[in-house]
This record gives C-alpha cells, structure tokens and sequence, in this order.
C-alpha cells in the first residue's frame, strides 16, 4: 500500500493531542499492532511538542506541518517547523538535554523518538527551523481465521 497525507496546525499546545491522534488514525489503515501505534503516538507527541516549545517558544502564531508516508510497510513521518533552529543537533540529542530547564524538562524527546523508530534524521539550522525525519517498518497486525 502507497498512501501519504500531509497538515498543518497552529503552533498551540492544544494541537499537539490532534496531531497525535490525526496520525494514528492515518495509519491504521495498515494494521499496525497496539505496541506500534502507541509507540507512532508518543513519538508525534514528542516531535510536535519540541516544535512548540522549543522551535517556537509556544508562541502561537508559527505552522507546525506533518507528512505522513505509507510505503509497503513501512511508515515515513516527517514533522517540521520553521521556528528558531537547533544550534548543535549533536548536542539536543543526547539524553537529559534541554534548553528550557525553567520548565523542567526531562530532556527525552529525542532519545525516545529514536528508541521508538528505526531511523531518526534532523535537519535544523538556527533561525531556519527543524525538520524530524523518521521511518519505522510496521509489523502487520493480521488476525488468522480458522
């Protein structure tokens, strides 16, 4: 199955349920186990919730976008911002990191996007935005009649 759908939402904390939820209603149609999904969920909570806070500084007026692939079995998923940017990537993805520690962050965003996904690129340049690429091979969840 080839299918993709892209949305974009306000910058709003708010969003970051809808977001959550528009994805994994996208990928049901694969048939993905209750651990896959739940693991798509978290990781879209994580991606969107960095773009608010960190690349926009929850301010609500900036677009957070969100591309969706189905490929055979595979899901590519794409969360960008054009926000303020990430100085050292290197540095963000380490785990306990943050930049906001006034809001006492755990500092796992990226670390539990790259246990839940087989694979994480970012892309950010300051004052340009970040764009998260990730892709996880889906297990079909089929059940066997007798």
């Amino acid at each position: 199955m080839n299918n993709e759908m892209v949305v974009e939402f306000s910058s709003v904390s708010e969003n970051e349920s809808f977001a959550r939820v528009t994805v994994a209603a996208f990928v049901t149609q694969m048939d993905p186990t209750m651990d896959e999904l739940t693991e798509i969920k978290t990781v879209v909570s994580e991606a969107v919730t960095n773009a608010i806070i960190h690349g926009y500084n929850n301010e609500p007026d900036h677009k957070v976008s969100i591309t969706c692939a189905l490929r055979d079995d595979e899901l590519e998923l794409t969360i960008k911002d054009d926000g303020i940017g990430i100085g050292d990537v290197e540095e963000a993805r380490q785990p306990l990191f943050t930049s906001k520690p006034e809001l006492e962050r755990s500092g796992m965003g990226f670390t539990i996007i790259e246990n839940f996904m087989d694979s994480v690129k970012v892309i950010s340049e300051p004052g340009a935005g970040t764009t998260v690429q990730m892709t996880k091979q889906l297990t079909k969840n089929r059940t066997v009649s007798k």
